[in-house]
């Protein structure tokens, strides 16, 4: 028999990559193509979702090019992408009606504040998991029925459909209008108990029924390729975070993944049943497959880490490519009492402050160029300890091993760091793109390319691991000059009637 393979289609923030992984949960071969960010006004952040389907064709194309693989060697494929992206389309032609919003997008801030109401932040936590935010779905596709015109009157004819960008991919290949629980549980539309739209919510937030996909599990055939791809299994969909706590098969309640990149997202397993945080994380999915029970999750999303790197590269000019913050830092033994809160555009998890700017504290004369790249490595590592922190607190079971993924996760002084504020061992996998093999391995599954969840853990290996060296009063001292410098960022930001 010809040797079969799973791909995965990655959509991501700013590229769209397929990788195509064989039985061992190797990667055989890479297609990645960038797409245009698209900047309308400040803080406004665009995609074209068009440019975006011609982009994923490509790098499909290229991926079974360059491992000289045929589609009937593709026993299924998995989509991953980026979470919150907003699209809406014509049912009939296809044709966006307005460029997909993009999670980062801002420009549903004071319908955030609208939407609260006396209530506030919490007012839909209850029911989904989810703090009245900017980042999420519901939002950005009631800023779009609001100010597209006649939009809202054809959404409610059910003449034009809404989705993520899973959803837009999957109805390209397969005309199926679908998403899956993990994506359904960003927009703050979805009861995390029922798994299905909430009414509620719907006629709250203002978003008809009739433009919203099916919700179907993470890992099911929702249709056969046709086109391109024809006659492959469309098998799989997870929002990228959820792809990486699969791919790093944490499938244990207590086990948690952290991916480092432009920004980062800790997601923690807690069972089969959702965990409500008391301490700013988010409650959402982590998977499903088939007709098993869903498995929810508790998340900290921290907005800066990664772009802290290039912000030091880009914008002061005192690296000349990211990896050399780890050789800048490593010319001073510590901080020298600096620290840098990146606050750029508020605080995600777990204040969740809009109103917090970034702040560079302790300056002294003593403080040089290499103190400021240890404080910028430290950044990312104390702001994954209050996630971890929160995490702990809500779900009582305490970390004891952090599963790293991303870019970041080449620098060794940062993982070794990591280590020390945390107290808890940190490991990478021999595999760093969990992401796709996150897809590809519940898209596997789907289809009975691999047997059972087991056998995924046994594909798992080890590339390197850090352990705890930090004397714990030294940690206890830091962390406090950390929670005094983060005080400082709150309160920058006034909303009034003027802006």
């Amino acid at each position: 028999m010809t040797q079969q393979y799973v791909a995965a289609i990655d959509q991501g923030t700013t590229s769209s990559r397929c990788i195509i992984f064989d039985h061992d949960g190797r990667i055989v071969s890479v297609g990645q193509r960038e797409h245009r960010q698209i900047f309308p006004q400040p803080g406004w952040v665009e995609h074209d979702a068009l440019e975006i389907w011609e982009n994923v064709q490509q790098v499909v194309r290229s991926a079974l090019e360059e491992g000289g693989i045929t589609t009937a060697q593709l026993a299924a494929v998995g989509i991953t992408n980026q979470r919150e992206t907003t699209l809406v389309w014509d049912r009939e032609t296809g044709e966006p009606v307005h460029n997909a919003i993009v999670w980062q997008d801002t420009r549903t801030d004071s319908l955030i504040r609208e939407l609260g109401g006396d209530v506030g932040q919490e007012r839909f936590r209850e029911r989904c998991g989810l703090p009245l935010a900017t980042y999420f779905s519901g939002p950005k596709l009631r800023w779009l029925l609001d100010e597209v015109p006649g939009l809202r009157d054809r959404a409610e004819r059910g003449e034009v459909l809404f989705g993520t960008m899973d959803t837009w991919i999957i109805w390209k290949l397969t005309g199926r209008h679908v998403t899956d629980v993990t994506n359904a549980s960003r927009t703050m539309l979805m009861n995390l108990r029922t798994l299905q739209w909430d009414p509620e919510c719907l006629d709250e937030i203002g978003v008809p029924a009739a433009m919203l996909p099916e919700i179907r599990s993470s890992a099911e055939v929702y249709g056969e390729a046709t086109g391109f791809l024809e006659g492959v299994p469309v098998a799989a969909a997870l929002g990228d975070q959820h792809a990486a706590l699969f791919g790093q098969t944490c499938f244990s309640p207590g086990e948690v993944k952290g991916t480092y990149g432009t920004g980062t997202f800790l997601v923690l397993n807690t069972g089969t049943e959702p965990v409500t945080s008391a301490n700013g994380l988010l409650t959402t999915m982590g998977y499903q497959i088939g007709d098993q029970p869903a498995v929810y999750a508790l998340e900290g999303s921290i907005a800066v880490t990664g772009s802290l790197v290039q912000w030091l590269r880009d914008n002061l000019g005192l690296i000349s490519s990211a990896p050399e913050v780890e050789t800048l830092a490593l010319t001073v033994e510590d901080n020298g009492g600096c620290y840098i809160v990146p606050a750029f555009s508020g605080l995600f998890a777990p204040h969740w402050r809009s109103d917090a700017r970034g702040v560079v504290t302790g300056l002294t004369a003593y403080v040089n160029k290499g103190h400021l790249a240890r404080a910028i490595l430290e950044a990312s590592a104390w702001q994954t300890r209050e996630v971890v922190d929160a995490m702990n607190s809500d779900s009582g079971i305490p970390l004891t091993t952090l599963k790293v993924d991303g870019g970041m996760t080449s620098d060794d002084l940062l993982m070794q760091i990591l280590s020390d504020v945390l107290d808890v061992e940190v490991v990478r996998p021999l595999v760093s793109e969990t992401t796709c093999l996150g897809a590809a391995y519940a898209a596997g599954l789907a289809v009975g390319y691999w047997a059972d969840m087991e056998s995924l853990r046994a594909n798992w290996h080890k590339a390197a691991e850090w352990n705890p060296k930090m004397d714990p009063r030294v940690r206890d001292r830091e962390y406090r000059n950390w929670n005094k410098a983060v005080r400082r960022t709150l309160d920058w930001v006034e909303h009034d009637s003027a802006e």
